[in-house]
C-alpha cells in the first residue's frame, strides 16, 4: 500500500521519510524535473528551540520562549495549536536531521524577531540546499534499492484530487509526458506557495493585487497548484491575503529590473549587517520582523538601499559573501574610503554613521530600537556591500489544517485521506513568518503529515479487511500508489548513463554556446550542454545563465557535491575541455 506525496521539496521529502519510518510505502510525484523546490534556496538556516547544539553552546532557549516569539510575529493571527506543534517539535526536528542525515548544524544565529539565537546552519553552503539534498539523495537511493517501497515520478503535474463514494480523497490525476495518469491512495500535499503565481487565475492577484508587480525570490513552479486543487475538492483556504514581502532581495546591477531575484540571507543582518539608505544613514532596526523592515524601507524611500557588512560580519558568514560576490550581486571594498566612493558620499558621512552606531552598541540605547548588537564598527576595515529591494518571498496563507495536518473543509471538518504540510498549509505563521521557520515548518509538519497519513492508511486497511472478509488483495489494489500506466515509471536514480558524446572542446568553442536555446558550461574539466536541464534547475535558469559559455567550476563546487552531475544530469556531459 502506498501513500501519494505531491511535491518534492523539503516538506514532501520529510513526509516521505517519515512514512517509510512508519512502515508505509511512498509514491512521490514532483512537478519539476529536479526535486528540491524553493527549499534549496533557503539561506539562513532552520530554527530549533532546546536543541542539542544550543545546549552545547549554553543558549538558554526552550519551546515556550520560541512560542512567544512566534506568537508575537504572527500578530495573534496564527492558531495557538499550530504554533505549539511548530515550536514544541522544533528541537526534535533539528536533532532528527542531525542524527538521521548526518548534517552539520553546529552554527546558531539570532535572526530578526527572535529573542534567542536559534537558527541553525552548518559551516558552508546554503543550509536549505544541504538539508534538502541530504533527504533527496537518501530517498532516491531508496528508490533504487527498495523500488517496491519507494517510487519517484518527476515532471508529473498533478491536476486533480480524486474522491471515493464517501467523499474521501482516494488518489490523484496527473499529467506525464502529455498523458493523463491515475494513482490511488491517501494524499499528502506539499506543493509550496503562490508567491510566483502570475498565471491567469493567480491567487496572488486575487488576494494581494498590490503586490502582483513586485519581483519574487520564488521559482516559477510556485503557482498555488495544491491550493487550487484542494479548494476545488472542498478544502478551506485561510489567511490567503497574508503574503510576506522580504526586505532584502539582491539587485543585480546588470539586470536591475529582473522579475526573479536572489535573496540576501537574513543571516547577513543576523551577524551584524547594517541597512543604509542613499544618504549613508541607518533608518531601521535591522533585526526587526521582516514586514516591519520592509515597511520602513518603503517609508524611507531613499533608494538605493544597501546592506553593508564589516570585516567581522563578513568573516562570520564568509561563504555567503563569496557566493554573492561570485554572482556579481555583492562587492567587496578594502577601505572605508572605497565604500564612501561607492555611495558617492564624503568619508565624514559614513564615519558619523559608524560613530553613531558604536554609541548605540556601547549604551544599548539605539534610536531605532535595536537590542542585539555584534560589536562596534571601524571605518578602517573591509566591507561587503549589496543593493537591496523588497521581494515577494513567502505566502503564510494556505489550506486550513488541524494540528495533525489533516486538511479542513469549508464546513470545518477534516477531509478524510488528505493532508498538507509546508507552505501550502496556512494558519501556521499568521501575518508574518519568522526567518528560519520556513525550513522548520517543512520538516515539522512534513513529519506530522507523514505520521497522520500512515495512521490513516492503517485505519483504512483495517476497515477494508473487516468489511471485505479478508479480501485484502482487492483492497490493496485500490489503495496502492501504483500508476494506471507503466509510462509513469521514473528513471532509476543514480543511473550510469553516459553523455551524448565524448568530444574535446576549446574554451573558445564553449563560449559560443551562451543563449537559453543553446547553453554550455564547463565543470571540473567536463563540458556540459545544459540546454534541456535549464528549466529544471532548482535555482532557476538565471543561476546557470550567469555562467553560460564559461567555466563554472568554482561556483559549482561551492554549492554541489561532484556526484550531482552523474546522478541528475548524466546526459548533459558532452565531452572534455581541450588542455
Amino acid at each position: 500500500m502506498s501513500i501519494i506525496v505531491v511535491g518534492g521539496g523539503l516538506a514532501g521529502l520529510s513526509a516521505a521519510h517519515t512514512l517509510l519510518e512508519r512502515g508505509a510505502n511512498v509514491l512521490l510525484l514532483d512537478k519539476q524535473g529536479f526535486m528540491g523546490g524553493n527549499s534549496t534556496k533557503a539561506t539562513s538556516g532552520i530554527n530549533g528551540a532546546g536543541t542539542q547544539t544550543q545546549q552545547e553552546l549554553n543558549i538558554p532557549d526552550n519551546a515556550k520562549i520560541f512560542f512567544e516569539d512566534t506568537k508575537k510575529s504572527a500578530r495573534d493571527l496564527a492558531r495557538d495549536d499550530l504554533i505549539q506543534v511548530l515550536t514544541g517539535r522544533s528541537g526534535d526536528a533539528v536533532n532528527w536531521l542531525q542524527a538521521k542525515f548526518g548534517l552539520d548544524l553546529s552554527k546558531v544565529a539570532r535572526l530578526g524577531g527572535h529573542s534567542q539565537p536559534r537558527t541553525h546552519r552548518g559551516g558552508a553552503q546554503f543550509p536549505g540546499m544541504v538539508i534538502t539534498y541530504a533527504q533527496m539523495e537518501r530517498l532516491e537511493d531508496l528508490a533504487v534499492s527498495q523500488p517496491e517501497r519507494v517510487k519517484i515520478v518527476k515532471k508529473a503535474r498533478v491536476t486533480k484530487l480524486l474522491k471515493d463514494e464517501n467523499g474521501h480523497v482516494s488518489g490523484v490525476e496527473y499529467v506525464l509526458n502529455g498523458k493523463t495518469e491515475t494513482a490511488y491512495g491517501p494524499v499528502v500535499l506539499a506543493t509550496g506557495g503562490y508567491a510566483a503565481d502570475f498565471t491567469s487565475d493567480s491567487l496572488l492577484k486575487k488576494h494581494r493585487p498590490e503586490y502582483y508587480d513586485l519581483p519574487t525570490t520564488n521559482g516559477d513552479h510556485c503557482t498555488g497548484d495544491g491550493h487550487k486543487m484542494a479548494m476545488q475538492a472542498g478544502a478551506k483556504g485561510i489567511d490567503m491575503e497574508k503574503v510576506q514581502v522580504h526586505p532584502t532581495g539582491l539587485i543585480d546591477p546588470n539586470e536591475p529590473d529582473a522579475k526573479v531575484k536572489f535573496l540576501a540571507a537574513e543571516a547577513l543582518r543576523g551577524v551584524g549587517g547594517l541597512l543604509l539608505d542613499n544618504t549613508g544613514k541607518r533608518f531601521v532596526d535591522e533585526l526587526q520582523h521582516r514586514d516591519y523592515v520592509t515597511g520602513k524601507m518603503w517609508e524611507n524611500g531613499k533608494f538605493p538601499i544597501r546592506l553593508v557588512l564589516n570585516g567581522a560580519a563578513s568573516k562570520d558568514i564568509e561563504w555567503h559573501c563569496k557566493h554573492y560576490v561570485g554572482r556579481g550581486l555583492m562587492k567587496r571594498f578594502e577601505s572605508g574610503d572605497a565604500l564612501a566612493k561607492e555611495f558617492g558620499l564624503s568619508p565624514a558621512v559614513l564615519k558619523k554613521t559608524f560613530d553613531d552606531y558604536n554609541q548605540s552598541v556601547r549604551t544599548k540605547k539605539d534610536p531605532f530600537g535595536k537590542k542585539f548588537f555584534s560589536g562596534e564598527w571601524s571605518y578602517n576595515d573591509t566591507f561587503h556591500v549589496a543593493q537591496m529591494t523588497p521581494v515577494l518571498h513567502y505566502t503564510m496563507g494556505g489550506l486550513e489544517i488541524d494540528a495533525e495536518s489533516h486538511v479542513i473543509d469549508t464546513n470545518g471538518k477534516p477531509i478524510q485521506g488528505l493532508f498538507a504540510c509546508g507552505e501550502v498549509a496556512g494558519g501556521v505563521h499568521g501575518a508574518n513568518r519568522l526567518g528560519g521557520s520556513s525550513l522548520l515548518g517543512c520538516v515539522v509538519f512534513g513529519r506530522v503529515a507523514g505520521d497522520s497519513a500512515a495512521a490513516y492508511l492503517l485505519q483504512v486497511a483495517s476497515a477494508a479487511v473487516t468489511k471485505a472478509g479478508g479480501r485484502l488483495g482487492a483492497i490493496a489494489g485500490q489503495v496502492s500508489g501504483a500508476s494506471s500506466s507503466s509510462s509513469s515509471a521514473a528513471p532509476a536514480a543514480g543511473s550510469n548513463s553516459v553523455g551524448k558524446s565524448s568530444g574535446v572542446f576549446t574554451l573558445d568553442e564553449v563560449a559560443k554556446h551562451k543563449s537559453e536555446k543553446d547553453v554550455w558550461v564547463v565543470v571540473n574539466g567536463e563540458v556540459l550542454d545544459v540546454t534541456e536541464f535549464l528549466p529544471d534547475h532548482p535555482g532557476g535558469k538565471k543561476a546557470i545563465m550567469l555562467y553560460a559559455g564559461r567555466d563554472a567550476t568554482e561556483e559549482f563546487n561551492m554549492l554541489h557535491d561532484p556526484k550531482v552531475i552523474p546522478r541528475y544530469a548524466p546526459n548533459a556531459v558532452i565531452g572534455k575541455v581541450k588542455q
